[in-house]
Parts: structure tokens; sequence; C-alpha cells
């Protein structure tokens, strides 16, 4: 009887995590064998985003509390915050849908029953292999959600900050 483990996490290149599977043929050899796939792209999308719209986010509010004069001023600056804001509100969607495809694939690439099917060791007519536990993806599951209600708030954020520009002064009746 042999149990194998596997640990794997952020950023998910899962072609470098390695496993024992026995060998069976001999008398108490492994092989070691790795897992299959490289969801570190859409991973790493999703994170550097999230630290990019909150130095965008600090960054704005420093200049919203501190410098508001200057705001008021310029006009283009409103502009340029308007698009940005427009842009972080796309690339969270963008970065949530790819997370959320990233995440349902490397669920398939580590389900335990699709791991037996593909080990060799499996295969013999009086081998028994039984899958353990399933991974726990619940906070990888919560962190999809929070791609999408970040897009949601950024989204929202965006007719604020149109609020702002000269567009939003150019259509108000007078």
């Amino acid at each position: 009887m042999s149990v194998i483990s596997m640990q794997f996490g952020y950023p998910f290149r899962l072609y470098q995590i390695p496993f024992e599977m026995p060998d069976c043929d001999g008398e108490s050899e492994t092989r070691t064998l790795h897992l299959v796939g490289d969801f570190s792209a859409p991973a790493e999308f999703f994170v550097t985003l999230g630290v990019f719209s909150f130095l965008y986010a600090m960054a704005a509010l420093v200049l919203y509390l501190r410098f508001h004069s200057l705001y008021g001023e310029n006009k283009k600056l409103p502009f340029v915050d308007f698009c940005v804001t427009v842009c972080f509100a796309f690339f969270w969607l963008v970065a949530a849908a790819a997370w959320g495809k990233g995440l349902s694939d490397v669920k398939a690439a580590t389900r335990p029953s699709s791991l037996i099917a593909a080990m060799s060791v499996c295969q013999g007519q009086e081998v028994v292999c039984n899958a353990g536990a399933t991974p726990a993806m619940g906070l990888a599951n919560i962190s999809v959600l929070f791609g999408f209600i970040n897009f949601l708030l950024w989204a929202g954020n965006c007719w604020f900050v149109f609020k702002e520009t000269t567009w939003h002064a150019q259509a108000a009746p007078r």
C-alpha cells in the first residue's frame, strides 16, 4: 500500500510539481512523475492586476484628497482618470474570466480520478488504486468571485469619474 501526495499552489506551474509513483515491477523502487500543465499566466495576470489596481487606487486617493484643487483646475486630469478607470474595469473582467478558466483547468489537471487513470501502475490486473482527497479549492473559487466583484466596483466607479469630466458638463442641461 502506497500513498501518493502532491503539493501545488500559486503560480500553478504544475509541470514542475514532482510526485513519486510506486513501481510494482521492482521491489521498492519508485518513479518520479510530474503533473501536467502550466496555468501560471492567468494566475499571475490576476495577481498583477490586483497589485496595480491597489497602487492606482492609492495614488488616486492621494490626488483626490491632497491635490483636489489641481484635479479641479486641470481639465485633462479627469479624462486621464476616466480612461484609466475604464481600462481597469475592462482588465478586471478579462482577468476574472481568465483566472476562472485557469482555475477550472487546474481542477481538471489535479482531479485524483484523472491522475489515477493516467498512472500506468494502476492499469495492472491485481492493482487497486483509490482516489484520495480532492484538493481544496474554496479560497481559489472565492478569488474568482472577488475578481468579478472588482469588475463591478471599477465599472460602477466609471460613472463617478465620468461626472468629473467636461463630457458630463457638456451633456448636463444649463
